[in-house]
């Protein structure tokens, strides 16, 4: 039984990030299961950020969660068409997986892989083709190429 010390000093949603990933899965209409709940602590721990599956994966061992690799994918592929992650394809084959799910765009660094956001109303896009009939343009997606250099 809770004695009014443990009520007083029970963790909030906004504490607890299993109560938080929990939450928020359920919100999406996803079952909680216990991998999907762990690898939401790990993707959604309050910041915005970049992940490939494998670096999911590998932060997955580190913090001594037993999932495969397919598990991982088979996830973020699931949070992603549930609206909470998207993914950013930077080339065929190589997918990142964004936490941050408004209207944006991307710088990629060729040479470390590194994708960084360029805030949405930073950028103008203008002279779209008309969608073909029973279509609409949904958004909009820019990923600008850098390189090392001056």
């Amino acid at each position: 039984m809770q004695t009014m010390t443990d009520l007083i000093h029970a963790p909030t949603p906004a504490e607890d990030p299993g109560i938080q990933a929990t939450d928020r899965l359920a919100r999406a209409g996803l079952r909680p299961t216990r991998q999907r709940v762990a690898l939401a602590k790990l993707l959604f721990d309050g910041r915005d950020r970049h992940v490939t599956a494998e670096q999911l994966h590998g932060q997955a061992s580190t913090a001594d969660m037993r999932v495969s690799l397919a598990t991982v994918y088979n996830t973020l592929h699931q949070f992603t068409e549930a609206g909470l992650l998207r993914e950013v394809v930077v080339e065929a084959g190589r997918s990142y997986f964004d936490t941050n799910v408004s209207d944006h765009h991307h710088f990629f660094v060729e040479g470390s892989g590194h994708l960084l956001d360029i805030p949405g109303h930073a950028l103008e896009v203008s002279g779209l083709p008309e969608a073909p009939a029973g279509t609409r343009v949904a958004r909009v997606d820019v990923i600008i190429r850098l390189s090392a250099g001056g």
